[in-house]
């Protein structure tokens, strides 16, 4: 049985001065709202969970996924996936090679490796979207192809930073609703940081406020 995501007795502190404290656990499917004031630590608490926090930083508890601390884990090890303000697409690379970035190299054949990117595509209804350039796609497309890419990787925990906040509020909403509902049918623990009163109503979970 999954645990989902657990944040036990978790704090960080720099200059002596304790920055959050939060003793938490996200269930599989569920979705915990971080909410706060720039530089109160919201994307240093996301910086804990991915494992790239500065040395700077002093950090006490555990992070749990699934049962296994991930504290003494390289990040590439965690299968924590993380989505940003920005997409991040690749510019160089079609939509299908930048999914194609994201699957598992135990996804192996020319064909099966395709079918699975064409699927991926259809789950995001952008079917026949495999050839585009990126700089093609409109802001809610681009959105979609770098959900689906981080997906594709099979983490067991989704982060989310902030990743509606470029759009204007009807693509927003759209997009929102995707991305949970994505993480939902796969059983994810979500940690959504926003400033958006109205996200943090969707998410439809615990809300965490820092500072």
């Amino acid at each position: 049985m999954a645990d989902g995501l657990v944040l036990e007795n978790l704090s960080v502190a720099r200059d002596g001065q304790i920055m959050f404290d939060i003793d938490h656990r996200v269930a599989p499917g569920e979705i915990l709202t971080v909410m706060g004031p720039s530089g109160a630590g919201k994307s240093t608490l996301l910086s804990v969970i991915t494992g790239t926090l500065s040395p700077v930083f002093r950090t006490a508890g555990r992070v749990l996924l699934d049962g296994m601390d991930l504290s003494p884990l390289p990040p590439e090890q965690r299968r924590v996936g993380i989505l940003f303000q920005d997409d991040l697409l690749f510019p160089h690379l079609s939509v299908g090679e930048n999914l194609a970035f994201g699957l598992s190299a135990s996804v192996q054949g020319r064909a099966t490796r395709q079918a699975r990117i064409e699927d991926a595509l259809d789950e995001i209804g952008l079917a026949g979207f495999s050839q585009r350039d990126p700089a093609t796609l409109s802001g809610g497309q681009k959105a979609r192809v770098a959900l689906m890419r981080m997906l594709l990787s099979e983490p067991r925990a989704l982060l989310l930073d902030e990743p509606f906040s470029r759009l204007d509020a009807e693509l927003r909403a759209q997009v929102r609703s995707l991305v949970f509902a994505r993480a939902q049918a796969r059983g994810l623990p979500v940690v959504l940081v926003t400033h958006d009163a109205e996200d943090a109503a969707a998410a439809g979970g615990d809300v965490y406020k820092i500072g």
